[in-house]
């Protein structure tokens, strides 16, 4: 039931009828959360009625269920990147790149990103942040965000002009969004919002605390004050105020994983990071209440992937299979062909051959009498 809202969301995809397919995604999904693909297509759809931050959100699920999924990474970089988040977009198109080497589409994002930053860090150098602020003139058009100039000229020659902006202007108060990620010691929170001074901000570290209130002109007060999953070291947190962000960077008190940035009294224990040693020899234990019950969990894996070797499979099943064992087992460049070859010609074409394959696009060839049709959803 969901594969088939699923085929007919595609299909109202490649009609440019994007709202239904956006609508159709989303009821499969309510039928097969654990499906990546949907989310994937989902986002692609949200890309194109310009619903970014759905993007990224349906993009950031994907990669949560199937991390290996290129295309993931792809939507999630093209919507941060219509956000000017242009820092997580190129971290986002790196990680794609990797997936899918043959895919050029990467490299030329990554290019986009690597020109906003440098127009960014100019701008910072520079110290140009502008922040808006709301007088009792009508502020200049260029000064503007786009969404402000059009309700301004929509406004022009209508008695009160100035009051009936800044009313409409409030109406339509940017929201910011926030995101955190991790390394082992430290995390580093971003709040996306454009052009703050020193003053509009006011931030507070505590040992398991963080307070970040926001006071723009123009703009309702934004405050986000959580109680940390872990501890931090106060003293060794700071900030930076950045043209399009607010960045902070919180010391972690442990090297352990943060699996979110609030403390939730429903979280598991967490556990401690795991460090590579080049001096370890030891052979991992895993902890049992019941020695007695203690099981050999290397020799339980070696029976599984023997049973999935002896495993009899018939028709598509073994030729999956054949596909999956040649993928697994083969050097870098025979995976690099057949992944290339595969997405290029639309799953019609599947190529060992990295010498044959990599200087060129690999037209799709499908099976006699049916045709082939181009289209990316």
């Amino acid at each position: 039931m969901a594969e088939d809202l699923a085929k007919k969301a595609n299909e109202a995809f490649v009609d440019e009828d994007f709202q239904q397919a956006v609508d159709l995604y989303s009821q499969a999904i309510r039928l097969d959360s654990s499906n990546a693909m949907f989310f994937v297509n989902r986002a692609q759809a949200n890309l194109k009625l310009e619903n970014f931050t759905d993007a990224v959100a349906d993009a950031n699920r994907a990669i949560e269920l199937d991390p290996s999924v290129s295309k993931a990474y792809l939507r999630k970089g093209v919507a941060c990147f219509s956000l000017e988040e242009y820092q997580t977009a190129k971290a986002a198109f790196k990680a794609g790149s990797a997936l899918d080497v043959g895919n050029s589409a990467f490299n030329t994002w990554i290019e986009k990103c690597d020109a906003r930053l440098v127009e960014e860090a100019a701008a910072d150098v520079n110290g140009v942040q502008s922040v808006s602020s709301l007088t009792n003139t009508v502020p200049d058009a260029t000064s503007l965000p786009l969404e402000a100039t059009t309700l301004a000229k929509e406004d022009m020659g209508k008695p009160d002009i100035t009051e009936n902006v800044v009313e409409r202007l409030q109406q339509a108060k940017p929201k910011y969004r926030h995101e955190f990620y991790q390394s082992a010691n430290e995390v580093v929170v971003t709040v996306f919002a454009k052009g703050l001074a020193q003053e509009n901000v006011t931030i507070e570290f505590g040992e398991q605390f963080l307070s970040i209130i926001i006071q723009a002109p123009g703009v309702e007060q934004y405050v986000l004050q959580n109680r940390l999953f872990a501890k931090i070291i106060p003293e060794n947190c700071r900030y930076s105020i950045l043209s399009t962000k607010l960045e902070m960077r919180l010391a972690k008190a442990e090297t352990i994983n943060w699996t979110s940035l609030e403390y939730d009294t429903r979280q598991a224990v967490p556990q401690k990071a795991y460090v590579a040693s080049g001096t370890q020899t030891q052979r991992p234990s895993y902890p049992s209440s019941n020695l007695k019950s203690r099981k050999d969990w290397d020799k339980l894996e070696a029976q599984v992937k023997k049973e999935e070797k002896d495993e009899k499979l018939e028709g598509d099943a073994a030729l999956n299979k054949l596909f999956r064992d040649i993928y697994r087992d083969a050097d870098e460049d025979t995976r690099r062909a057949m992944s290339k070859s595969f997405v290029e010609s639309n799953g019609t074409v599947l190529s060992t051959n990295w010498k044959e394959v990599g200087g060129k696009h690999v037209e799709g060839s499908p099976p006699q009498g049916m045709e082939m049709r181009k289209w990316e959803y």
